[in-house]
């Protein structure tokens, strides 16, 4: 396999069972082929939460950049968005 890091990693005793287990169902061919596709889940979850952090520190940001707090009437905003979400009555001419 061209550009293969060898890195040695160290796992609980459970792990290495579920890890020999894989490999020996026939499932993996294996330990290194399992490693594998968790470090690719492992990725994309990763990548994922960085993109995430990235837009709520941008989002926190442009609420900062917004002006000065204002008070809102919480209960007042909820029954104003429940009104607007509520499907027509059929009563309602």
């Amino acid at each position: 396999m061209p550009n293969v890091e060898k890195v040695s990693i160290s796992m609980t005793p459970q792990h290495a069972e579920l890890l020999r287990d894989a490999v020996s169902s026939g499932a993996y061919a294996s330990g290194s082929e399992v490693v594998r596709e968790a470090m690719r889940d492992w990725s994309a979850k990763w990548m994922q939460k960085r993109a995430d952090i990235t837009k709520l520190r941008a989002m926190w940001e442009e609420g900062k950049a917004s002006g000065p707090p204002v008070e809102v009437d919480f209960d007042a905003v909820l029954d104003e968005a429940r009104q607007e979400i509520a499907p027509a009555s059929p009563h309602a001419r």
